[in-house]
C-alpha cells in the first residue's frame, strides 16, 4: 500500500466520520422530547482462532525441500547474506557475506566466510572444531562433539558462531523449519530467482517471519528472506542459495586448513558482537529425519 492509497483511505475516514458527527446531530435535534437513546448494539467478537493456520501446499514444499536435502549425503553450497544495521541518519544500513559451504554428514563442515567485514573459516572434521581468521592469524581449537548438531550448538554457545544457514544442514531440516508454526501459505510462482522457475512459500512462529523461494523441479531452496520479531526496527535478512551440488565428490583433506597451524591460538569466546536479535542456538531435532509422503 502506498502513500497516495493511505492518503486517500485516510480523506474516506474522516469524511465518514464528519457524516456520522451531522447525523447524530440532526438525529438528537429532532428526537421526541423523553425519547431515550437508542443503545449501539453490541457486536459480538469472534472467538480467537488457537489453530496454526497450515496451508497443505505450502507444507508440502516445506517437506519436499527438507526431504531432498535430508537425502544427501554430502552437498556443497555459496549463501550470499545481506543484513540490514541500523544506521545514524534512520534508513538501515546493508552488509553482506559470502558463505561457501561444504557438508558431509554425519559430522564434518567447512565455511569459509568472505564479507563485508573480516573473513573467516569454519572446520568440523569430526573430532575437531577449528575457526581461522587468515587477516589476523588467530585460531580457535576445540574438541568436537560427534555430531554436525551439536557441533553446531557447541559453537554458538561457546562463541557465538551462527550460520544464516544452519537448518538446511540438520538430519531432518523441516523439524526444525516448522517447529512452532502457527502460519504457513502458498504465495506464488516466480521466475527471476537464482535462474530456474520457484514457488514461493511463507511461514511464520513466535519468532520470525520468512519467506523462502523453492526450485519448481529440483525443490532446492533458492533464496530465504527473514524478520526476527524480537528485534523492534524489522530489520531484514536475506539470503541467496547458489551453486548447489548434492552427493558431489569431496577432497579427503577438504575439512581444515594448514594455514592455521601456525596461527596465534585463543580460545573459543564470545565476541563483542551479539546475533541478529531473534537468533537462537541450534535446537535438537525433536525427531530423526523422516522421509515425507
Amino acid at each position: 500500500m502506498n502513500l497516495v492509497t493511505n492518503h486517500f483511505i485516510r480523506q474516506i475516514g474522516i469524511a465518514m466520520a464528519l457524516s456520522l458527527l451531522v447525523v447524530n446531530g440532526t438525529s438528537a435535534q429532532t428526537a421526541p422530547a423523553g425519547a431515550k437513546p437508542a443503545k449501539p448494539a453490541v457486536k459480538k467478537q469472534a472467538a480467537p482462532v488457537d489453530k496454526p493456520a497450515l496451508e497443505a501446499r505450502a507444507v508440502d514444499l516445506l517437506k519436499a525441500t527438507s526431504s531432498r536435502l535430508a537425502a544427501a549425503k554430502a552437498m556443497s553450497f555459496t549463501a550470499t547474506v545481506s543484513y540490514e544495521h541500523p544506521s545514524r541518519l534512520g534508513p538501515p544500513l546493508v552488509f553482506t557475506s559470502r558463505y561457501d559451504v561444504v557438508m558431509q554428514r554425519p559430522e564434518k563442515l567447512r565455511v569459509i566466510n568472505l564479507g563485508d567485514g573480516p573473513a573467516s573459516e569454519f572446520y568440523l572434521d569430526g573430532k575437531t572444531m577449528v575457526a581461522f581468521m587468515p587477516a589476523e592469524n588467530l585460531v580457535a581449537i576445540a574438541e568436537a562433539p560427534p555430531t554436525l548438531e551439536a557441533a553446531l550448538k557447541m559453537a554458538f554457545d561457546k562463541a557465538a558462531i551462527y550460520f544464516p544457514f544452519t537448518d538446511l544442514l540438520l538430519p531432518d531440516p523441516y523439524a526444525a523449519i516448522a517447529s512452532g508454526t502457527k502460519l504457513a501459505f502458498y504465495v506464488g510462482p516466480s521466475g527471476l530467482v537464482g535462474g530456474v522457475k520457484t514457488d514461493m512459500v511463507a511461514w511464520a512462529n513466535d519468532d520470525v517471519f520468512l519467506q523462502m523461494w523453492v526450485g519448481a523441479d529440483d525443490k532446492l531452496p533458492r533464496r530465504i528472506r527473514a524478520v526476527f520479531r524480537a528485534d523492534p526496527l524489522r530489520l531484514r535478512h536475506d539470503m541467496e542459495l547458489t551453486n548447489w551440488q548434492l552427493d558431489p565428490a569431496i577432497a579427503a583433506d577438504a575439512f581444515g586448513t594448514a594455514k592455521a597451524k601456525d596461527a596465534k591460538r585463543i580460545d573459543f569466546a564470545h565476541p563483542a558482537a551479539k546475533p541478529p536479535p531473534g537468533v537462537k542456538p541450534v535446537a535438537k531435532s525433536p525427531k530423526p529425519a523422516t522421509k515425507s509422503q
